[in-house]
């Protein structure tokens, strides 16, 4: 018997809601749900490869583990119980830093990942701990934990009220947002031109979303600071700041005013490529139109100097008065509201707390940046890394220095992977602990909830029920942190702590935490409760759990949204400061210390000179990062992982359409085939982000038969953002030849 499933798409940050036809495992179509308020029908490539994962021969269903002779499986107990007395002993004989974790990008999109990180970094007390967070995102999360006191907490761009929309180094239409999460981001940017409005892609690409543009700047790789800079300048000088009804909360508009003056759209105009009428012409627009929307992605922060970048674009959307306004950037009112829940216990964020053992470089977080990975690793002496956790990542693909990072995990006295494949990465691990795919569990998003262009809240129970004798990420990370508890404790206490948090983790389950969450959330009833947690502090949430959960409800629980298949539309964001505020103060500071110190000397860049280029990333709407590439739905069609460069620059170095070239970073080479498009700006490579499956031991039978190379092999770890010392991935100096 056929059966529709209402399901939600959780491979990229679209959160698109799909319709499932199926015979149990068998799926006869995958379609977009057109009664879906968010996505309203819109479905990408992506959510149709859903089935090739789920049936995917080569993903692992049970534990492995690597003996001389392979592979071999064994049971949970034996893989959690070795694990964690690995992990143990290692503590033990060489401190608790000598265990490391690293999360890839799509734990993020795993609520159950996410509602057990908590303990489990607990249970394992390192520092050593990275993330995908310093390969992308990281300068925008501690701008906003500059600004507002927050690390989570967003303005995200009203896209479907406003009237001008600048977009600089990102490409939602490949992306579908990327901290903005925007399904049928098309048709929502041609709705904003139909009403008269004006999209303005910033980018040296012109880009899938450059191409639909009213218009496209060129602009060098690296540079965004220095254009950022003269907007601000401009508004300064062309008395064109206009805070609004926010400007009795700011604070250091004279000191930033001081700070731009030096930087005219005259002298930045060369070293960014953008005529200096032109940057005056762009800060006007933004300052004139009715609303108004500056957004920034990873082009931005992952370029020399990301994280001015991103705090310069906030500061944009706050002098013009399009910050907590409609049409302008906005805070959202979650129903399971990460920022509030997070800022109970006072983690709100921190920045340079302490640092790297080998290269000093500040953690962020609770995180060191991925820069600082093998080098912890390969540099001997007390703290140095000798064990390895890594959870749905594969960074020897998606971090600088693949090649070195190879080396660093192959000489570990023990890794674990949660993975349900053997990648570049995973192919070094002891153990891997398979978790369910992504429609054998529900499936519920609280992070992208929470930077969603509208309030919306939605959970999809499991397609099909998980096969017997696998565990979620969530239980395995459970098992895991039991464990650990129990062999770390040293006293009677701590061990009936340890088994009383575990009860009830296992008694709520991820469901119970949902179900927790919505009950704590403005559009829940559990006003008093949250009042109370506030007052008496976390150690009280599990009475006031069980209390909360057993009573008669009013507002939104987990037992009405699954009442809602399609998801509950919560209406568009709202004007939410000062009350939203983590400040101290509930003022903004626009000027941190940490970016006046950063500015000061900052030198503007020669042109690239001689054979020179800049190196550009490039992503695509058939993968997510370095992973999905073993699906023949998404790799199946014309070659995407080739070189793109400009006319011009290929007549100069003697490159032919097609022919194969030579990358040549500080890291090593690369050799992919030349493409010549005019929708690259002169001096810039584009290169495609996540390939290179030709690594001995990968079993990913799709994935290596596919061509292309890892623009990671040609990135070192030592070129790093100027704050944060997080990967420097885009404006990379690179040589280039005919290989």
């Amino acid at each position: 018997m056929t059966h529709l499933h209402y399901h939600t798409c959780n491979l990229c940050e679209a959160m698109c809601g799909i319709e499932v036809e199926h015979n149990g495992d068998d799926i006869h179509a995958i379609r977009g749900d057109k009664a879906d308020p968010f996505s309203r029908g819109h479905i990408c490539p992506k959510a149709v490869a859903l089935q090739d994962l789920h049936n995917d021969p080569d993903r692992l269903r049970h534990p492995v583990k690597r003996t001389a002779d392979g592979w071999v499986p064994i049971s949970w107990d034996e893989a959690l119980d070795e694990t964690a007395q690995r992990l143990h002993d290692i503590q033990r004989a060489h401190g608790n830093n000598a265990v490391s974790l690293y999360l890839g990008n799509p734990t993020a999109h795993n609520h159950g990942a996410l509602f057990m990180l908590l303990p489990f970094t607990w249970a394992l007390n390192t520092r050593q701990r990275f993330s995908a967070t310093s390969t992308d995102q990281l300068p925008h999360q501690l701008a906003t934990y500059q600004l507002f006191g927050h690390q989570a907490l967003f303005p995200i761009p009203d896209i479907d009220r406003t009237d001008y929309f600048m977009i600089i180094g990102g490409n939602p239409l490949v992306s579908n947002g990327s901290i903005m999460t925007v399904p049928d981001v098309k048709n929502r940017l041609k709705a904003l031109q139909s009403r008269g409005g004006k999209l303005v892609v910033v980018d040296p690409r012109r880009t899938e979303t450059a191409q639909l543009a009213n218009e496209h700047h060129f602009v060098r790789p690296g540079t965004d600071v220095y254009l950022l800079l003269a907007l601000v300048q401009v508004l300064y000088a062309e008395l064109l700041v206009a805070p609004g009804r926010i400007d009795g909360l700011l604070d250091g508009k004279q000191t930033l005013e001081k700070l731009v003056a030096p930087w005219t759209p005259e002298k930045v105009a060369e070293a960014v490529g953008i005529p200096a009428e032109t940057i005056r012409t762009l800060a006007r627009e933004i300052a004139n139109a009715p609303s108004a929307a500056v957004y920034s992605r990873v082009g931005v922060t992952t370029s020399a100097h990301g994280s001015l970048s991103a705090w310069l674009v906030y500061v944009i959307n706050i002098l013009t008065g399009n910050l907590d306004r409609q049409g302008g950037v906005m805070f959202t009112n979650p129903a399971f509201d990460v920022v509030s829940m997070s800022g109970l216990s006072g983690d709100t964020g921190s920045f340079d707390d302490y640092r790297s053992r080998v290269n000093g470089y500040p953690e962020f977080g609770g995180e060191f940046p991925v820069t600082a990975m093998a080098d912890e690793m390969l540099t001997p002496g007390r703290g140095q890394i000798k064990a390895f956790i890594s959870h749905a990542g594969n960074p020897v693909l998606s971090c600088p220095d693949g090649n070195k990072l190879d080396r660093a995990l192959s000489g570990l006295d023990f890794m674990v992977s949660i993975d349900f494949y053997i990648n570049e990465t995973t192919r070094h691990a002891d153990i891997i602990l398979p978790p369910t795919g992504q429609l054998e569990h529900g499936q519920f998003d609280p992070i992208f909830q929470a930077v969603a262009v509208r309030n919306v809240v939605k959970y999809t129970p499991p397609l099909v029920p998980r096969p017997e004798g696998m565990l979620h990420d969530w239980e395995i990370l459970l098992g895991l942190t039991s464990r650990l508890n129990r062999l770390n404790a040293r006293s009677r206490r701590n061990r009936l702590k340890s088994a009383a948090t575990d009860r009830l983790i296992r008694t709520l389950g991820d469901r119970g935490i949902i179900d927790l969450g919505l009950r704590l959330g403005p559009y829940g009833s559990g006003g008093k409760a949250l009042a109370e947690l506030r007052e008496k502090g976390l150690h009280t949430l599990p009475k006031v759990a069980w209390r909360l959960l057993r009573g008669n409800s009013g507002g939104l629980t987990l037992k009405r949204l699954e009442a809602a298949p399609h998801g509950i539309d919560l209406g568009p964001l709202v004007p939410m400061l000062p009350q939203r505020l983590y400040t101290p103060n509930q003022r903004i500071n626009l000027v941190p210390a940490l970016y006046n110190r950063a500015l000061q000397g900052l030198p503007v860049p020669d042109a690239p000179q001689g054979n020179e280029l800049l190196m550009i990333g490039r992503r695509h709407l058939r993968s997510n990062n370095s992973w999905m590439h073993n699906s023949q739905r998404l790799i199946k069609g014309k070659g995407r992982f080739n070189a793109m460069l400009h006319p011009v620059d290929a007549e100069r170095l003697g490159v032919q359409e097609g022919a194969d070239v030579l990358i040549s970073g500080s890291a090593g080479s690369i050799t992919l085939p030349a493409t010549l498009s005019d929708d690259i700006m002169p001096g810039v490579v584009s290169v495609p982000h996540g390939w290179g499956h030709d690594r001995a031991g990968v079993q990913l039978g799709i994935a290596r038969s596919t061509a292309g190379s890892s623009i990671n092999d040609v990135l070192c770890t030592e070129r790093v953002e100027a704050v944060t010392a997080m990967a420097q991935l885009n404006g990379i100096p690179v040589t280039l030849a005919p290989a």
